[in-house]
């Protein structure tokens, strides 16, 4: 049973028998469960990975941990734990190498499953993530919103520095389902000093925001779907100070993270799960639904919100999928990286009953690899590293 398979998670990153361009690892964690992974090239060339872990996602056991793949190693290192709130469930870490040589760690926190109580946090290494100084809140608790992040920071020709969050916003009586969460950009002009906020106009339904600068100087940004339709897209040509409204692209989401980057020679690589609620044979209520505090959970599909659409939870979290463009994001080459049936009706690690591909993060390093991080069953983070002609040499033939 797929449930039940070996994961050797000693961080040792192995050919792929059957795919000699292919490397792959299971990164040393030692939590029940594992999710939300984001890479980071470091200065010296190194890569970092960071991630949540614990016994399951929004329990107050859930803390950040770090790994390490120092350049030219062929093993992880073992996972060491960053955080450590006793009182709320710690997720959605991101990494980001200031320009002048820190290290910023951020990450959100909320009590149990409510999102919409969701504060950043942040923690600031100067010796290129070997040590860590103090835990301060970047972003404090809002009344009536949660702050969240997942995707990393984007700094632009002009000096500003990007950082796309999203708004879980609460509904008084109703526990937070997603249903009314928007997308913002928060940009700083002085290095992280103050960030002022412009919010994406129509992006109800549409979060993790992930930014690129095109060839031309535009920002691409795509994102992933409460509806589990399609990703979305918008643009912006004034450095992120204006946006147009989301719209669908043809690429499916499953209301499942995605991620995209800009490569050297000006492509785009992708990772995303392939799949959205036309796959689906079941739903879930909530993300959280196995998590009982004071509030109901909001029936999925009460058509109670505005305009009727509630967050679809459950479609699969399968397969794992990398795709290339060539032209800005228009049109997109896929391979796929793992595939399973994505079973994910349940976030139980404990008992194994989770198979999601999901929450990938996709990076390109000097020599021009490409490497992907993603939860692995909810039980293990994997590594994958291989090339773009991996992607495009497999779809020509």
């Amino acid at each position: 049973m797929i449930a039940d398979m070996e994961i050797v998670a000693d961080g040792v990153v192995r050919p792929v028998a059957d795919d000699p361009e292919r490397f792959d690892a299971f990164i040393p964690s030692p939590c029940v469960q594992n999710h939300a992974a984001n890479l980071m090239p470091l200065a010296g060339g190194d890569l970092a990975c960071v991630w949540f872990g614990g016994t399951q996602e929004g329990m107050s056991d859930i803390s950040i941990y770090f790994s390490r793949l120092p350049r030219g190693a062929t093993q992880w290192s073992p996972a060491e734990k960053l955080s450590d709130d006793k009182g709320r469930s710690e997720q959605n870490p991101v990494l980001f190498p200031a320009p002048d040589g820190t290290l910023w760690l951020m990450w959100t926190a909320q009590l149990a499953g409510n999102q919409d109580t969701a504060l950043i946090r942040r923690s600031l290494s100067r010796d290129n993530g070997k040590s860590w100084g103090p835990i301060e809140t970047l972003f404090p608790e809002q009344r009536g919103r949660g702050t969240f992040i997942r995707q990393p920071v984007v700094v632009l020709d002009n000096g500003d520095w990007l950082l796309p969050v999203f708004y879980c916003h609460s509904t008084p009586g109703r526990k937070w389902n997603g249903d009314e969460d928007t997308s913002a950009v928060k940009i700083s002009s002085d290095a992280g000093a103050t960030w002022r906020d412009v919010n994406v106009p129509g992006s109800r339904g549409c979060v993790h925001m992930c930014i690129a600068r095109l060839d031309d100087g535009s920002l691409l940004a795509l994102y992933r779907s409460r509806w589990a339709d399609n990703i979305y897209q918008s643009r912006s040509a004034d450095h992120g100070r204006t946006w147009s409204a989301p719209v669908a692209t043809a690429l499916p989401n499953n209301n499942s993270s995605i991620q995209f980057t800009r490569l050297v020679n000006g492509h785009l690589a992708l990772v995303f799960n392939d799949s959205s609620a036309k796959d689906a044979t079941d739903r879930r209520l909530s993300l959280y639904d196995e998590i009982e505090d004071d509030l109901p959970p909001v029936l999925a599909g009460d058509g109670s919100t505005a305009n009727g659409r509630t967050a679809f939870w459950g479609a699969p979290r399968a397969p794992m999928t990398l795709a290339i463009s060539v032209d800005g994001g228009r049109s997109w080459t896929r391979r796929n990286v793992e595939t399973g049936d994505g079973y994910c009706m349940t976030n139980n690690s404990r008992e194994q009953s989770n198979r999601e591909l999901s929450y990938p993060s996709v990076k390109q390093t000097a020599d021009g690899a490409l490497h992907m991080a993603f939860t692995f069953h909810r039980r293990a983070i994997k590594y994958v590293r291989v090339t773009e002609p991996w992607v495009t040499r497999a779809a020509q033939g």
